[in-house]
């Protein structure tokens, strides 16, 4: 589905990604790790298509098309072709309601999606409850679902979500994996996770790759991910 060949970025001189490769299949999940600031969000910013890539190979390949190059497409255009995406930030617009905020969404999305999208409230019966309320009165957690809600909403083939666990509590993390292992078992969702949540990442990821220093050092199937491993890429460093 999307394959990464020797992918490099900039931040002006500093070099942020470091030749990085990825593959992922359709139907899977794969957990990006690694500690702050190793370059997690910056490659999920260049699938998006936030951030540019300096050089190397962004491939999608979709069912029954030939495989297409990512790099010259926006971010609109790659959600288009099924990249749907969530930052940090969430991205709702607080002064409009739930229902707008879906609409706004199902408008914009790919050719094809459903017309009505009414069904995205199976997936989070929480939000009809608040449909008529404006983004700005939610909770935290409830505008996260919102703004989850609304890239599911154009039915996505891949989901990629920056730091998820960041500021949710345990039963809304509990509610995500439930979701996100449902949306794959219903219809085959991939999904891709920046994050550092090991419980999360363990019960949700098929595979794993970790990012030190913007480098791709280790990767493999979730069950390798072992206490060495984590001692030398993921773990905190012990303070001075």
């Amino acid at each position: 589905m999307l394959n990464l060949q020797a992918v490099n970025h900039f931040y002006g001189n500093q070099h942020s990604l470091w030749n990085v490769d990825l593959v992922l299949r359709p139907g899977e999940c794969i957990g990006v790790l690694g500690r702050e600031g190793m370059g997690k969000t910056t490659l999920v910013n260049c699938i998006a298509g936030h951030l540019p890539v300096a050089s190397g190979r962004m491939t999608w390949h979709d069912i029954g098309a030939p495989p297409q190059d990512l790099t010259p497409l926006s971010a609109q255009s790659r959600s288009a072709i099924g990249i749907g995406y969530v930052p940090q930030d969430k991205r709702i617009f607080s002064q409009l309601s739930v229902e707008e905020n879906l609409h706004i969404a199902l408008a914009a999305g790919k050719p094809g999606a459903n017309a009505s999208g009414g069904e995205i409230y199976e997936y989070f019966p929480e939000l009809y409850a608040l449909r008529q309320r404006k983004g700005a009165s939610l909770s935290d957690d409830d505008q996260y679902q919102l703004a989850l809600a609304r890239a599911l909403i154009v039915q996505p083939r891949l989901l990629i979500l920056d730091e998820p666990s960041r500021g949710r509590g345990p039963r809304c993390l509990q509610k995500l994996a439930d979701l996100l292992l449902r949306l794959n078992r219903d219809i085959g969702l991939t999904v891709l996770l920046a994050e550092q949540h090991l419980p999360f990442i363990r019960r949700v990821a098929d595979r794993f790759c970790v990012l030190h220093r913007g480098r791709n050092v280790a990767e493999g199937d979730i069950m390798a991910l072992n206490e060495p491993l984590l001692a030398q890429w993921i773990t905190p460093d012990p303070a001075p």
